[in-house]
């Protein structure tokens, strides 16, 4: 039974845990773009806020459980992530790695930023991961250089320099995306 009437559940992931990172002002200024949408509930997941444990333990802590509690409950994903050195944060691939079956048969949409190449290489190894796991990954992205004036001073995005249509066509994916994979769970169960 298809049900659109449902808003669909969006965690929207800060993947940085960096002093100094402009990743948390960047989530919660797409979060607000997000909001704006009737058809979308979305929540933030600022990693940093997450108190994983230091290592990779042998049983669930409390912490782990809590965030793929919360990543269960979303229909759908989009993930803020920085480039460091052509690649995504370690603290981002940990957070990936604590999750499994939450992940799968659901969308993610990414919004990158980095010095000159608006977190593409990142972007593109966060797909194949993603991959992996059983997820869809967006086309289109949303991305920003932090050279180019797009990006303020204190790591704000500017209006007038935002992306406006890039958000708009990766949220039309996302939500097409997560209506029709929300759907088929609904259906039957999804086999990996």
């Amino acid at each position: 039974m298809i049900n659109d009437a449902a808003p669909l559940r969006v965690a929207v992931i800060v993947g940085s845990t960096r002093e100094g990172r402009v990743g948390d002002r960047i989530g919660c200024w797409f979060a607000e773009q997000a909001r704006r949408r009737d058809d979308l509930d979305v929540a933030v997941i600022d990693l940093l806020d997450v108190p994983f444990p230091a290592r990779y333990p042998k049983a669930t802590t409390p912490g782990i459980a809590e965030f793929t509690a919360r990543l269960g409950g979303a229909d759908a994903f989009v993930v803020i992530t920085p480039e460091y050195n052509r690649s995504f944060p370690a603290a981002l691939k940990e957070a990936i790695d604590y999750a499994y079956d939450e992940w799968q048969a659901k969308p993610v949409g990414f919004v990158s930023y980095g010095m000159g190449s608006t977190g593409l290489y990142a972007v593109e190894q966060l797909r194949t991961v993603f991959t992996g796991l059983h997820s869809v990954t967006m086309p289109c992205r949303v991305g920003f250089d932090l050279l180019d004036g797009s990006v303020d001073e204190c790591g704000e995005p500017c209006e007038a320099e935002a992306p406006a249509q890039n958000v708009k066509s990766m949220l039309d994916q996302l939500t097409w995306w997560g209506l029709a994979l929300r759907d088929a769970r609904a259906a039957r169960p999804y086999v990996s």
